[in-house]
């Protein structure tokens, strides 16, 4: 008898066993499962596919890096760094924080730059306006030093502004006297009116 093995059984003219028009392959086989061939020989799987991922769509850079997984039935080796726990703060006038690309596992925080931080007290914030829960309590007048002054007409041009080196920070008031006019009898007989 020959060492080949059967693939075909015919007992009293009926087919019992027809291996022959068989497909299965060790790559297409389940790895672990056995099966036999067309040739009768056993087979044992060695396809580690456990899923159809022919419908599958992910991308390297949506898989973390040093892992892997199947799509469309290739290995795909991913990308997307692991972040893990990011955190950062906001210190600008901008007031925005970038968060990188990658994955993050959620225990990441961003906050207000403590210095930053320090600053929101209600004595920084005018009277009626609430900025991130603190309520204002400055009027506006704090550490104001005013001064008033007073001005006689000029033909040209005046800019009044506050004595600095005095300590004055604003003007609270400014006193324009009279334009200076006076009459003189003049050498023809009338009068000089002097304004100004």
């Amino acid at each position: 008898m020959s060492d080949k093995k059967v693939s075909k059984v015919i007992y009293g003219g009926t087919t019992l066993i027809d291996l022959t028009a068989d497909t299965v392959q060790a790559n297409k086989l389940l790895y672990g499962y056995t099966a036999h061939g067309a040739d009768g020989e056993e087979i044992t799987g060695s396809c580690t596919y456990d899923a159809d991922t022919q419908d599958a769509n992910a991308s390297a850079s949506e898989i973390l890096t040093n892992k892997s997984a199947y799509v469309k039935g290739s290995k795909v080796s991913g990308s997307m760094p692991n972040r893990g726990a990011v955190s950062g703060s906001i210190s600008r006038k901008a007031g925005e924080y970038t968060v990188p690309q990658g994955y993050h596992d959620g225990s990441g925080k961003v906050a207000i730059d403590s210095t930053e931080q320090s600053k929101i007290i209600a004595e920084n914030i005018r009277q009626g306006v609430t900025l991130l829960g603190v309520a204002g309590s400055m009027s506006g007048t704090e550490d104001v030093v005013a001064e008033t002054k007073s001005v006689t007409p000029s033909t040209s041009a005046q800019t009044i502004l506050p004595d600095t080196s005095g300590g004055y920070n604003y003007i609270a008031e400014v006193d324009v006297a009279a334009i200076p006019y006076t009459e003189t009898e003049n050498s023809a007989g009338g009068l000089t009116a002097t304004i100004g």
